[in-house]
């Protein structure tokens, strides 16, 4: 998973979590190439998530403006959700935007009667990192060698809770 989550500088604002449209599709693109320089998805992936049955795409709002996005996949067949992606715009950072996406995301597996949700995050994003722990995500493993720059990613996993 592709993380780039915030500092915590920034004081609360209200947050707004929705589901992501083709409209959002350039906002999108943009957010990505500003937040994942390096490894932004392409124009194509994005709108490919947003329409595809097996991803929710959500869209964090403040103030009306785009302020993060987070993709989480389904798998047919699998009560397990796999949060692919979370950015926050820098202007957002430290605003709560990456816990009202976590949260999200987390409603929507659960909707979809997913037991746990599981990520992958970059060994060396320590705010992502401090994020999920916060949020209550547990370290269960590695892959070595996953990112473009050969940095492997730590696997962390969180059990929803049950009806």
């Amino acid at each position: 998973m592709r993380s780039a989550v915030l500092r915590r500088s920034a004081p609360q604002v209200q947050v707004r979590v929705r589901a992501g449209t083709l409209d959002d599709l350039a906002a999108l693109v943009a957010l990505e190439r500003r937040v994942f320089a390096h490894d932004a998805m392409s124009r194509a992936c994005l709108r490919r998530f947003l329409h595809v049955a097996t991803a929710d795409v959500l869209i964090a709002e403040c103030g009306g403006a785009l302020a993060g996005c987070a993709i989480v996949l389904f798998r047919a067949a699998s009560n397990l959700a796999r949060l692919y992606s979370l950015a926050v715009a820098r202007e957002c950072e430290g605003c709560g935007v990456a816990s009202a996406l976590l949260d999200a995301c987390e409603q929507a597996a659960a909707a979809r009667r997913c037991v746990e949700v599981r990520l992958e995050v970059h060994e060396d994003n320590p705010r992502a990192i401090a994020c999920y722990r916060k949020a209550g995500y547990e370290p269960f493993g590695r892959h070595v060698g996953y990112y473009k720059d050969l940095g492997d990613a730590l696997r962390f996993r969180k059990r929803l809770a049950g009806p």
